[in-house]
C-alpha cells in the first residue's frame, strides 16, 4: 500500500534491521563481531552457503561459545535432500500435507497461506529455546536444525503411525473431519457455519434444536462411532437443515443452547469480528507502520505487555545497530566509509 508491503511491518515489529552482503570479507567481519554480543543467531541459506563463507559454526562458536545458531532449510542439514533448495509449499507436499487437503475426487490442494513456513518458523523457535535452556545448564551453545518438510510431519497426527502399522492411508476428505460427525461446514440462508457436536451430549443438544429428538436413540447417531460410520448422511440432514435459516440466528441459538457452532467467516467477516472481541478484551494494539495505522493482535504470552515497537526504517535500524553494537568510535568510522559500505553491506532501501 503506497509503494510499502503490508507484510513486512506484520512480521518486522519489535525487530530492528540491518543488511550484510555476505558474500564479501567486509560484511562477515562485521558479522563475527555483531555475534560476539548475540544469543541467537537464525538462517536459512540452503545448507554448505555459509560454509562456503567460512561462517560456519565452528568457526563462529570460536568468536562466541554461547552462540545458538538456528538453521532453517527445506530439508535439514544432512541426508541426500539437504542440498536442495527448499521452499514452504515444497515442505508441505513433502511432509504429506498437501496429499491430504482439498476434496476427495479433485487433486491435492493448498491450505491458503504459506503454512510450511510457519510450522518451520514455530518449531525453531522452540528448538531455540530450548537450546537457550540447555546453555543454562551446559555454558554452551548448540545447532539447532529444523527441516520445513519435517516441522510439516510432526503436524500430521497419527498418519505415519497408521500407515506402518496398518497401511491405512489417509485421504483427502474435503471439510468432513474423517469419522467425527457432525464436524463440517454447512449452509445457511447468508453463508456457511461450522457445527461442531461430536460429543455425544452436545450432540443430544443439536437433536433438541433441530426438533428431531428420535435421533437420540436411532442406532445411526446414538452414539460417536455410529454417527462417524454414518457421518455422509446425518451431513446431508443438518446441511438441509441449516439452510432455512441465518446464520446470526443460528449462532444465538446455539449459544443459548451451549452448542458449538461459529460462522466460517471471509477475511473481511473475520477482521471485523475480531475486532470486536478481541478489542473488547483488550487483545489487539494499535500499531502505526509505514504508511498506515493498524491493529495487531498482542503475543499470546503476556499478561502486562508492553506496547509493541512498530518495525524501523531499514536505514534508520542499520545506522542505530552499528552505532550501538560496535566498540565506541567504530561503528561510526564503518558507517561513514564509503568504501566498506560497498564491500560490506547492502545499501539499505
Amino acid at each position: 500500500m503506497n509503494g510499502q508491503s503490508l507484510w513486512w511491518p506484520v512480521l518486522a515489529r519489535n525487530k530492528k534491521s540491518i543488511t550484510l552482503n555476505l558474500r564479501e570479507k567486509e560484511g562477515q567481519d562485521i558479522l563475527r563481531r555483531l555475534i560476539e554480543q548475540a544469543d541467537i543467531l537464525v538462517e536459512n541459506f540452503r545448507p554448505g552457503t555459509l560454509e562456503k563463507w567460512g561462517l560456519d559454526y565452528a568457526s563462529l562458536s570460536a568468536v562466541n561459545p554461547k552462540l545458538i545458531m538456528v538453521r532453517v532449510s527445506g530439508f535439514g542439514q544432512t541426508g541426500p535432500y539437504a542440498p536442495r533448495a527448499g521452499y514452504g509449499s515444497i515442505g508441505e507436499a513433502m511432509g504429506g500435507l498437501r496429499h491430504i487437503v482439498g476434496e476427495a475426487d479433485r487433486p491435492p490442494s493448498r491450505v491458503g497461506i504459506s503454512i510450511g513456513d510457519s510450522l518451520a518458523a514455530t518449531h525453531a523457535t522452540l528448538g531455540a529455546l530450548a537450546a537457550l535452556r540447555a546453555r543454562e545448564v551446559s555454558g554452551r551453545g548448540q545447532v539447532v536444525d529444523c527441516a520445513i518438510y519435517e516441522a510439516v510431519l510432526t503436524m500430521m497426527e497419527s498418519t505415519v503411525t497408521e500407515y506402518y502399522k496398518t497401511g491405512y492411508v489417509r485421504e483427502r476428505t474435503g471439510s468432513r473431519l474423517p469419522n467425527i460427525a457432525p464436524s463440517n461446514v454447512y449452509p445457511t440462508a447468508d453463508g456457511e457455519i461450522l457445527i461442531a457436536a461430536n460429543q455425544d451430549t452436545v450432540f443430544r443438544r443439536l437433536c433438541e434444536v433441530m426438533g428431531r429428538e428420535e435421533w437420540i436413540d436411532d442406532p445411526r447417531y446414538r452414539d460417536h462411532v455410529s454417527r462417524g460410520q454414518n457421518e455422509v448422511e446425518l451431513d446431508e440432514k443438518i446441511g438441509a437443515w441449516s439452510v432455512n435459516f441465518s446464520s446470526s440466528d443460528l449462532l444465538t441459538t446455539a449459544k443459548h443452547d451451549e452448542g458449538a457452532c461459529l460462522p466460517a467467516k471471509s477475511l473481511r467477516q473475520r477482521t471485523c469480528w475480531k475486532m470486536l472481541t478481541l478489542k473488547q478484551e483488550r487483545r489487539l494494539s494499535p500499531m502505526s507502520t509505514p504508511g498506515s495505522e493498524s491493529w495487531l493482535c498482542k503475543t499470546c504470552f503476556q499478561s502486562s505487555p508492553p506496547r509493541p515497537a512498530r518495525c524501523a526504517a531499514l536505514p534508520q535500524s542499520w545506522a542505530n545497530i552499528m552505532r550501538r553494537s560496535m566498540p565506541t568510535g567504530w561503528g561510526s568510522v564503518m558507517l561513514s566509509s564509503s568504501s566498506l559500505r560497498k564491500g560490506g553491506f547492502y545499501e539499505p532501501y
